[in-house]
This record gives C-alpha cells, sequence and structure tokens, in this order.
C-alpha cells in the first residue's frame, strides 16, 4: 500500500523510530476505542483533511512521529486516505507499506515474499484522494518498480499498462535529476496531494516525503493482530 503523503511515511518512521507497532484504524471512533483499550502504551494519531483529529496526540506528518514520541509505544493511526486502503488490502496474502522513503527496501521484501511462497502477483495499492488516482501515489509506485527493476530476476517480471506508466514516469522524472529527491518534492508540489499540503501550511512535509531510501523499513501487516510492524528480512532471520 503506497500513500507517499503522508500516511505510508509516517507509518515507516513511527516503526524507524522506535514503536512498538502500528494500529491502522479506519474510522475515527474506532482508533478513540482502540487507544483507550491499549491505555498508556498507545499514542492516537491521525487527520481528516490533513488536519490533526481533535484530541488526538499527533496529526499525521512524519515530523511529528519522533523517538521522543513513540519509543515503546504502539501507534494508533486513522487517515483519509491511507489507513482505508490499508483495510482494503484486508484479503491479501501479505500487505506492506511502502513510500519513497523505503522504496529500495520494500522492492526487496516484496521480491523475496514473493520467491519464498510461490506469489507469481505482487500489486501496488496506490491510495489516492478521495478514491481517485493521485500522481504522487503513482510516482512512489514508479520508485518501487525502478528499485525492483534492478534485481537480477527483474527480466522475468512483467508489468500491467499501469505498472509500466508509473515506471516509466518516474524514470522520466529522476533521469535529468543531479538530485532525485529536489526532483520529487517540486512534482509533489504540482500534484493533489502536495498541494493541499501547502495550501494548509505543511509544505515541510514534502522534502521529508522525498528522501529516497533514507529509511530501510518496511511496515508488514500482521493479519491476526491488525498490526503493522518491522519486516525482518530472511537473511537477518538467521
Amino acid at each position: 500500500m503506497i500513500d507517499v503523503l503522508r500516511a505510508s511515511t509516517t507509518m515507516i518512521t513511527s516503526l524507524a523510530h522506535g514503536a512498538t507497532g502500528v494500529r491502522p484504524v479506519a474510522e475515527i471512533a474506532a482508533a478513540r476505542i482502540l487507544a483507550a483499550r491499549l491505555g498508556p502504551a498507545a499514542i492516537l494519531g491521525g487527520e481528516r483533511g490533513g488536519v490533526r483529529i481533535d484530541g488526538f496526540h499527533l496529526g499525521n506528518s512524519p515530523t511529528e512521529y519522533t523517538h521522543e514520541q513513540v519509543a515503546g509505544r504502539e501507534v494508533v493511526i486513522t487517515t483519509t486516505n491511507g489507513t482505508a486502503a490499508l483495510a482494503a488490502c484486508a484479503r491479501a496474502r501479505h500487505v506492506l507499506v511502502g513510500a519513497i522513503v523505503n522504496r529500495a527496501a520494500v522492492a526487496d521484501a516484496a521480491r523475496s515474499l514473493a520467491a519464498r511462497h510461490g506469489i507469481r502477483d505482487v500489486h501496488l495499492v496506490c491510495a489516492g484522494t478521495d478514491g481517485e488516482v493521485t500522481a504522487e501515489d503513482v510516482l512512489a509506485a514508479g520508485a518501487i518498480l525502478d528499485a525492483a527493476a534492478r534485481d537480477s530476476a527483474a527480466a522475468d517480471d512483467e508489468l500491467d499498462p499501469a505498472a509500466r506508466a508509473a515506471l516509466t514516469v518516474f524514470r522520466r522524472l529522476a533521469s535529468p535529476a543531479a538530485d532525485v529527491s529536489v526532483a520529487l518534492v517540486e512534482a509533489f508540489a504540482q500534484a493533489p496531494g502536495g498541494a493541499n499540503l501547502i495550501e494548509l501550511g505543511m509544505q515541510a512535509d514534502l522534502p521529508v516525503c522525498a528522501r529516497l531510501d533514507a529509511l530501510p523499513i518496511v511496515p508488514q501487516l500482521d493479519a491476526a493482530t491488525g498490526r503493522l510492524i518491522e519486516m525482518v528480512p530472511a537473511t537477518k532471520s538467521g
């Protein structure tokens, strides 16, 4: 699942900064109930329309999810698009969270899972905005596909038209750019999600979400608990 501005990036950042898990919840009321049940170990974060929900500890900016705020705690989060997209993925065999900041790590993780379990199809689900495709998520999908294509098995990959288009869009943006992250920020600013953040005065989140391969963390959904936890690569698990 990809919601680069900003739910995916925030979930990845939370785990990178020491959260014990992330609990994505589609509805505000359900998030409040879950946080209350978890008690003092929980920190409640989320937004509607880009703005922090009244009474929540944090909003949906990755800059808020610092080590001091989330280390050793469970993050309960609900967002306008990202958590709804995760809920829509519930029937998938494995669910990972991807963004620009972990694009190489999530590409490697998806390929590893597919090889280990004999899975032929990997779906990149872009959250979009209110059911509409958004350019920023397509760019992030293209960035992940670009990283996946560096694998020696890439010659056997079959991309559908949407995936080929996303890869082309990312490579077109990246190929002449001296700094891909700078080019991504400029593209984000022109996209619906980025324009909305700028209008809300949250433009500082754009470069944070555009840091290519900054965090080698891959959140994986535990279907039994509904928690996102860090996926440990097979090479690390022994």
